[in-house]
Order: structure tokens, then C-alpha cells, then sequence
């Protein structure tokens, strides 16, 4: 039987929610061992005075076994 945990974590990028999404997935690969997968909770974009956008931000949920 294995056991898994979900863990949440915050990306961004300056081109698009889909990299930041692949940035933060890469990024938790490192940290935590056996990711499964995982889900965009939430989006958002920051942005300057005049309305464009300086960068996505991407909530993901990230899912990992444990070890024995």
C-alpha cells in the first residue's frame, strides 16, 4: 500500500501560466522525491500601472508518494 501527500506551492513566469506551471513542477521535483503529478489550483497575473502584464503566477498542487 503507499501512502501520498499533496503539498502547495507557488510559480511564476514572465511568458505564460503554462510555463509557470512547468517551472513549478520541475522546481518541486527537486525538492520532493516520487512526484506523481499534480493540478493548478489557482491563477493570477501581476501587473504594471498601465495594465500589462509583468508576470503569471500559477497555485499548484503537487502530489508525491511517501517512502516506506
Amino acid at each position: 500500500m503507499s501512502v501520498a501527500r499533496v503539498t502547495e506551492i507557488i510559480a511564476s513566469s514572465p511568458d505564460s501560466f503554462e510555463d509557470a506551471t512547468r517551472k513549478g513542477m520541475k522546481r518541486a521535483s527537486k525538492t520532493l522525491k516520487n512526484v506523481r503529478g499534480g493540478w493548478v489550483e489557482g491563477q493570477k497575473v501581476i501587473c504594471d500601472p498601465n495594465g500589462h502584464i509583468k508576470e503569471f503566477r500559477v497555485i499548484l498542487k503537487v502530489t508525491f508518494v511517501l517512502q516506506d
